[in-house]
């Protein structure tokens, strides 16, 4: 596989590879033809339009979790839609109807609001409510949908089978970033507590955290779990992951602005953890950086820090082979997914361009961001 050359890519700036994203989709496709089931791009975790044009070849549909998500699904994916929320507003449920093919909610009350203006569109709009099975494996709270008193999904003590007139399908979501060993013990739990309700419904949604397009996945697994399900309670399996359609297929590519020395050595950057990679501080984890090691594994050995005030903006620690100096080239690996949808302008410090990488046309820059970005987000 032929290079990037980092050179041609502004900086800071996302750079997604088309060939390994394709690869992705081939292999997420497979499991879709192997087993009948549908797979969705979860778009809170990778939005970039501009892929959409390959996606669609591969996937069912998208699934959203806001209003502009199920827009930008409806707009710029065009096929299936699919909506899920803790709660809808009801100054925004007119626009969502106008958008989505299937709308999960999170209560019975929010069914009961709902269910009639749904039930009398033009269109027929699959309604289905989202379980919380009491079960999972997650060891960061703050994406474990299933930790304690979570607001996410209904757990079975509130569970009504006299209210399911109307629905047709369950949803739960109890993963991130996992194997196919954990969803099977996890749908030990769900068919414990709701599959006897499977048997009157069209579908059955796993929601995201499925780690399909990870080197060690074990596919042939999966794949035996979705045709079980769907051959004991006659359903059709919906996945939506969002980081495996996008996994290890993006980079950002930064520069080194200075280095300084405060009881060690210190290298500001033009990229920010807080704002371009916040995920390095909220999980957190530590971003690979091409030909760089742990720390005082290869000669010189730096703390990697952003360019806002932030005293906290702080990347990790490194070592290089060689000392860095202002205008150097770092490349993260694995950022095209939670980065460019959770990135922000705090302190005024601009977005990083994104762009696409292919063999014939090599970077190509789709969008980079100005002044005016930041303005007008303000008032």
């Amino acid at each position: 596989m032929k290079q990037i050359d980092w050179k041609q890519a502004p900086s800071p700036s996302f750079v997604v590879d088309e060939r390994l994203l394709k690869r992705n989709l081939e292999l997420l496709k497979s499991v879709q033809d192997r087993t009948g089931c549908d797979i969705l791009l979860a778009l809170k975790g990778f939005s970039m339009w501009s892929t959409f044009p390959m996606a669609r070849d591969y996937l069912k549909g998208i699934t959203s979790s806001s209003l502009f998500e199920a827009r930008l699904g409806y707009e710029e994916f065009g096929k299936e839609v699919h909506a899920y929320a803790p709660a809808y507003a009801d100054y925004e449920i007119d626009e969502y109807l106008k958008y989505v093919d299937h709308i999960v909610f999170n209560s019975f009350d929010q069914l009961a609001r709902h269910k009639e203006k749904v039930q009398a569109q033009a269109k027929h709009i699959s309604i289905g409510l989202r379980v919380n099975p009491g079960y999972s494996e997650v060891e960061t709270p703050l994406y474990d949908p299933c930790y304690i008193n979570s607001r996410l999904g209904i757990p079975f003590e509130s569970f009504k089978p006299e209210e399911l007139d109307g629905v047709e399908g369950i949803h739960f979501h109890a993963m991130c970033e996992q194997n196919a060993d954990v969803l099977e013990r996890i749908l030990v739990h769900f068919e414990e507590k709701y599959g006897e309700y499977l048997h009157q419904m069209k579908w059955v949604n796993f929601g995201g955290g499925h780690h399909i397009t990870r080197e060690d996945y074990d596919v042939e697994l999966l794949i035996k779990l979705i045709n079980r399900i769907q051959h004991t309670y006659d359903v059709k399996v919906i996945l939506e992951p969002g980081e495996a359609i996008a996994l290890n297929t993006g980079y950002l590519v930064a520069t080194v602005l200075d280095t300084v020395k405060n009881g060690m050595d210190l290298a500001i950057l033009d990229t920010s953890a807080t704002c371009h990679m916040p995920d390095t501080l909220e999980m957190p984890y530590r971003p690979m950086i091409i030909g760089s090691g742990l720390p005082n594994e290869k000669k010189y050995t730096y703390r990697l820090g952003g360019m806002t005030c932030l005293a906290g903006d702080v990347i990790g620690d490194y070592s290089f082979d060689e000392p860095l100096k202002a205008g150097d080239r770092l490349v993260f690996t694995d950022m095209a997914h939670y980065t460019m949808v959770k990135t922000h302008m705090f302190n005024g410090v601009n977005l990083p361009s994104i762009c696409l990488y292919n063999e014939e046309e090599g970077v190509k820059v789709v969008r980079t961001f100005q002044y005016e970005d930041y303005r007008n987000r303000l008032s």
